[in-house]
């Protein structure tokens, strides 16, 4: 009996650490938000997909790949490719076309269970705050065209559905100034990724021992 106890003591800290273990000085973040995180047309799906059914009905395909290092705990350094295009719904046989493309600095810092007055909503999650720049572009064939420096910040959630694996949702001001027919556009946006967290001894293994990859 006292050794289940001990075991069950054991199993909920463990329980509650978790997301502190993946967050340390070390880690290693892969993973891609769904969506190309930049300002998008308003025919963007909502997990960054979307494709019309009808005859003549647009689409939008969206990909935000990440990749991040932690240089403390809590604190992660790295960077975003953005990827997109869109095809609006045909009017009179014409539908415009944009091409979204970017690659940004991004950095992001997870909020300690309480700190600022902001406790976790689930045992297994992290609020963080993640901020990027860089540079990036949207042109749209016969619309608003810019292209220069693109920024965006905003809260987020991960919510570790295993050890290692993280869903994301983060809400984003996101914003584009420089050359073009436009010279500045921006919006606000909601993004939801899958991220995977490798420990700092994982990545010092790959590092030695290439082959493992």
């Amino acid at each position: 009996m006292k050794k289940l106890l001990v075991l069950t003591v054991a199993g909920l800290f463990g329980a509650l650490t978790v997301t502190n273990a993946q967050i340390q000085k070390g880690n290693l973040m892969l993973g891609t938000d769904l969506g190309s995180g930049l300002v998008t047309t308003p025919n963007s799906g909502l997990f960054g997909f979307n494709f019309g059914l009808n005859d003549g009905a647009g689409y939008s395909i969206g990909i935000s790949p990440k990749i991040g290092y932690f240089i403390d705990d809590n604190v992660m350094v790295g960077g975003v490719v953005n990827l997109g295009f869109n095809k609006s719904a045909e009017i009179n046989g014409v539908a415009a076309k944009s091409t979204i493309y970017g690659i940004q600095a991004l950095g992001r810092y997870y909020l300690s269970p309480g700190e600022k007055g902001v406790d976790n909503l689930l045992k297994h999650g992290r609020f963080f705050a993640e901020a990027n720049a860089g540079f990036a572009g949207i042109n749209i064939k016969d619309g608003p065209t810019t292209n220069g420096f693109a920024f965006g910040f905003g809260p987020g959630y991960s919510y570790f559905v295993t050890p290692n694996v993280a869903l994301e949702g983060l809400v984003k001001y996101n914003g584009l100034v420089g050359g073009g027919n436009t010279s500045y556009q921006h919006a606000l946006g909601v993004n939801f990724g899958v991220q995977v967290f490798l420990p700092s001894s994982r990545v010092r293994s790959m590092v030695d021992n290439p082959s493992q990859l």
